[in-house]
């Protein structure tokens, strides 16, 4: 129970500099070759849950590429985490805001990797207010580029290389289903991305791809100590029902889920909630 010491670090967050450090590398995790021969494209996989759902792919079987914004440290580590499994693991560095960059990096992954299987939309931006109106114009329009654009313009590539059985993973927020009074944009753009994943599920049905939601509760990662001050990561993820925040290595299992077609064929536009006890409709 309980919640971290207050901290604050450079966005967009590093994991070596955060206390205590994230379970996030699925350790004493066991594949059963659930993607054996898959190949995913994890965007924002360097670190946190995407890190944690990079490593359980690897284990699962599947190669896998993903995307980070800035810092490659992490995007290192990652690599080696799944190398050392046995898999490969690409990774492409750069902003999904720019549409240009999203578009390529799906195609550079499904080139490099031989294909694309599974496509896991897991990057997100946010910057807390005390007031609607601190939200101007520039950051409204980051929110959205990030969290809402980029989604349709990676899926709209990722199409091309799909297959029929592939799998969309996207990630929302509990934040997207009841609201976050200090993430507005964020909150508003994780709720569009939710609506935007029930759409393709829709669409994509003749095509036997499913697109599926995760949406977690609070979980320790490097955007919290990177966006939040450090009044509001005291404590971070205290008001859950649990009483704490989750680990990214608790997460990631509902992503080999929804990716796997062996366990979620009957799956699509569906919504998890790993939220610590906070009960919502998914």
């Amino acid at each position: 129970m309980g919640g971290p010491p207050g901290q604050s670090q450079p966005y967009p967050g590093e994991t070596s500099k955060m206390d205590p450090r994230p379970r996030d590398e699925m350790r004493g995790y066991e594949g059963r070759g659930l993607l054996a021969g898959r190949r995913a494209l994890i965007t924002g996989g360097d670190s946190g849950i995407g890190r944690a759902v990079a490593v359980a792919f690897a284990k699962e079987g599947a190669d896998v590429a993903i995307t980070y914004l800035e810092e490659d440290a992490d995007a290192r580590h990652t690599a080696g985490l799944v190398e050392d499994e046995g898999r490969r693991c690409l990774t492409f560095g750069g902003d999904l805001a720019e549409e240009h960059h999203a578009r390529k990096v799906v195609g550079e992954a499904a080139a490099r990797l031989g294909g694309l299987d599974v496509l896991v939309l897991h990057h997100g931006t946010q910057r807390p207010v005390d007031d609607v109106r601190e939200i101007d114009t520039e950051q409204l329009d980051r929110t959205f580029r990030v969290n809402v654009h980029s989604l349709f313009w990676t899926v709209q590539e990722a199409l091309a290389h799909l297959p029929d059985d592939g799998s969309i993973v996207i990630t929302g927020s509990i934040n997207g289903l009841r609201g976050n009074k200090s993430l507005i944009d964020y909150s508003a753009s994780k709720a569009a991305a939710m609506t935007f994943a029930q759409c393709m599920a829709q669409a994509l049905m003749d095509r036997g791809i499913r697109v599926n939601v995760v949406s977690p509760g609070p979980v320790w990662t490097p955007l919290i100590p990177a966006t939040f001050d450090e009044d509001r990561v005291e404590g971070f993820g205290e008001q859950a029902p649990m009483g704490r925040a989750a680990d990214p290595d608790e997460i990631a299992p509902s992503y080999v889920f929804f990716a796997s077609g062996r366990l979620s064929s009957y799956y699509t536009g569906q919504n998890l909630v790993p939220a610590g006890g906070e009960i919502h409709p998914g």
